[in-house]
């Protein structure tokens, strides 16, 4: 089991309920946190001083409020987070059920475990513990039919880099320059318009920005 884990929640009462399960678990080290750029320096600081912290278990969605943060989501936190600590463990305890955004989670930024902050939260938490402290994935079993039964199963990790690069206003010509430069195949310019030809008509979309927009509802952006 874990010795040493951060709790990112902006809900008090959330954070406190967490922590009585790990405790239950016999965790010897808990921290909590209600912000994202605390966690990100928690975690930053406790690498650097050889503490580093077995797992984070982080919530999605930050209000914001009258403090001013540079990481403001707990997905942008995982992808910081996956970037610069790729081995640290990263549980999601959230309530968005959306399945691209899970799925996109799970296989491109590889986290550990997703759980439903349902009627069932804690204890489907309790054993996502259990099977990522094994090297395990967890999903929440409503989540994981969300996603068995979703219109973005069949949507690819290049797929999603595709959506990312449209909605960053980037055109098909500088797309398909940045796949040859990171050695994304297909690279060509005709197949990356077949790739964007095969997106909209996949979602049924008028046009990119349309593309883009349900890519966005979907939680695939």
């Amino acid at each position: 089991m874990f010795k040493k884990v951060l709790i990112a929640d902006d809900l008090i009462s959330v954070n406190s309920g967490v922590e009585t399960l790990l405790n239950e678990l016999h965790i010897p080290q808990i921290t909590k946190v209600q912000y994202c750029d605390d966690a990100y320096l928690k975690i930053k600081e406790a690498h650097k001083n050889g503490q580093a912290y077995d797992l984070l278990i982080t919530d999605l969605s930050f209000i914001p409020d009258h403090r001013t943060q540079k990481i403001i989501s707990g997905k942008q936190l995982v992808v910081v987070l996956k970037k610069e600590f790729p081995k640290l463990k990263i549980i999601v305890y959230t309530v968005e059920d959306k399945a691209g955004l899970a799925d996109n989670l799970i296989n491109t930024q590889h986290i550990n475990g997703y759980v439903s902050k349902g009627r069932n939260g804690l204890a489907e938490l309790k054993e996502a513990l259990k099977l990522v402290a094994k090297d395990k994935t967890y999903i929440s079993p409503a989540i994981q039919q969300i996603i068995t039964g979703s219109a973005t199963k069949n949507i690819t990790h290049n797929d999603i880099i595709l959506l990312q690069l449209l909605s960053q206003g980037m055109p098909q010509s500088q797309i398909s320059n940045y796949f040859k430069t990171h050695q994304l195949s297909p690279s060509s310019l005709s197949a990356i318009e077949k790739q964007l030809n095969r997106l909209r008509d996949y979602f049924g979309a008028k046009n990119a920005t349309h593309l883009v927009s349900i890519a966005k509802d979907l939680g695939l952006l």
